[in-house]
C-alpha cells in the first residue's frame, strides 16, 4: 500500500524486512484502544541473527548504533502489520525501549540506542521523537547484540 510513509521510506532507500513470526509463546504486538505495543525485536534480517555478541568487546557504539537500527527496522515491520499495512495510520512513536548487550563497564549505551531513534524521527518525522530508554546489560536473547521494543501511537 502506497501513502507518505512509505515514500519518504523509499526517498530515504530504506527497505523495511518482512514482518518476523515469534520464536516463542508471545504475540509481535498487541494493540489496545489506539496504542501498539510491540514486542522486543532482535536484529534479525532476511531469516539470519545478525550483531550476535557484545558492544565493546565484538562490536563498536557505531556497529551497536547500526544493531540498533535493524531493530528499529523490525519495529516498523511490526508496525505495518499492525497498521494493516498503512503506515501513515501512524500517529505518534510513543517510547522506545532499547537494551544493549554490552561488556562490563561500557556506558555508551545511548549513542548505540541512537540508531533506532534516528531511524523513527527519519521515517515520522516529528511524530518519530519518543520517550526512550537504554540501558546495558549482560545478555539477550540468542547472544545479540541489541534488542528493541516499542510503543506507537495509531489511527
Amino acid at each position: 500500500m502506497g501513502g507518505k510513509i512509505e515514500a519518504r521510506l523509499s526517498e530515504l532507500g530504506i527497505v523495511v524486512p518482512k514482518a518476523a513470526t515469534p520464536a516463542a509463546n508471545y504475540v509481535p504486538f498487541v494493540t489496545v484502544g489506539n496504542v501498539v505495543f510491540i514486542a522486543g525485536q532482535i536484529t534479525f534480517w532476511d531469516n539470519e541473527v545478525r550483531y550476535v555478541g557484545k558492544v565493546g568487546d565484538d562490536y563498536t557504539v557505531e556497529e551497536g548504533k547500526q544493531a540498533a537500527r535493524l531493530c528499529g527496522l523490525n519495529l516498523i515491520s511490526q508496525l505495518r502489520v499492525a497498521c494493516d499495512g498503512d503506515l501513515d495510520r501512524v500517529v505518534r512513536c510513543v517510547k522506545l525501549g532499547v537494551f544493549v548487550n554490552c561488556i562490563e563497564g561500557f556506558d555508551r549505551q545511548p549513542e548505540v540506542a541512537n540508531g533506532a531513534s534516528d531511524l523513527m524521527v527519519d521515517v515520522f518525522g516529528d511524530q518519530g521523537r519518543h520517550a526512550r530508554f537504554a540501558v546495558g546489560t549482560n545478555a539477550l536473547p540468542r547472544n545479540v547484540a541489541v534488542e528493541a521494543d516499542g510503543i506507537f501511537e495509531i489511527a
